[in-house]
């Protein structure tokens, strides 16, 4: 085989539960850097989505005490609103989802291209032309501005002040 991919113990993404089949056609684990494992029961490992997406059917309806519909009419309404938002969910993701996988893909591409090859280089070369400023832009500083700040200090350092309250 040219390309084997990558075997974990519960298979691997392109064979699910290949392992013994991996075995048996002598195919060695290959270690391919643009492939990883995925998770396809935690898909939210760094957890994102917990306080935006999170919306259950009791985050959005909810009938106060005293004021009830008919049981049945709650548990259709329940179900309703429950399987329309997977559903649907599902429908949008099968539609939109690999469009703009791809576009992000591309944006994050790009935007990661843009911070290696300009913004960092620009930064680093603007930290090194301005510390020939600084310098001497504080030699400055300190020859004209340090001897005015200390006589007006010690000009002042004499004045003293009494608040009296006088009834």
């Amino acid at each position: 085989f040219l390309y084997t991919a990558p075997v974990r113990e519960q298979g691997n993404i392109y064979k699910p539960n290949n392992k013994m089949m991996a075995d048996e056609l002598g195919e060695k684990p290959v270690h391919d850097v643009h492939t990883k494992e995925i998770d396809l029961v935690n898909r939210d490992p760094k957890h994102l989505n917990d306080d935006v997406v999170k919306i259950d059917f009791e985050d959005v309806i909810a009938e106060p005490e005293g004021t009830h519909s008919f049981d049945g009419i709650w548990k259709a309404s329940f179900t309703t609103f429950t399987v329309t938002k997977y559903w649907f969910y599902r429908l949008l993701s099968a539609i939109f989802g690999i469009p703009m996988a791809l576009i992000w893909g591309i944006y994050f591409a790009i935007l990661s291209f843009l911070h290696i090859w300009a913004v960092v280089p620009c930064i680093r070369s603007y930290l090194i032309e301005i510390q020939c400023i600084s310098r001497v832009y504080s030699i400055c500083i300190h020859t004209f501005c340090d001897p005015l700040f200390e006589a007006i200090g010690r000009m002042f350092s004499s004045i003293r002040a009494t608040v009296r309250k006088e009834i």
